[in-house]
């Protein structure tokens, strides 16, 4: 049997959970709290919408739900590449 605890975490006890709306809470992921694919920009892979040209990730639950981690860690490469430009 495959343990791989490490992908999922849940904080209960936080003052925000759940920081977005969800159906199904038993699921929602809080590992990825702030979404490390932000900085992608357009390329994040998320459900976000842009107000006043400003990103808003309000009703994205990409980071949050199941299979989360699995699809970040595909798309980390293009954080570090985009993170070396600076």
């Amino acid at each position: 049997m495959s343990k791989e605890h490490y992908k999922f975490f849940q904080n209960q006890q936080c003052e925000f959970f759940p920081c977005h709306k969800t159906k199904n809470i038993e699921e929602f992921n809080c590992l990825f709290c702030y979404c490390p694919l932000y900085m992608l920009k357009d390329n994040c892979g998320g459900n976000f919408i842009k107000n006043n040209g400003i990103k808003d990730c309000t009703n994205c639950l990409f980071p949050h739900s199941k299979g989360s981690y699995e699809r970040i860690m595909l798309k980390m490469k293009d954080v570090i590449e985009e993170g070396s430009k600076f």
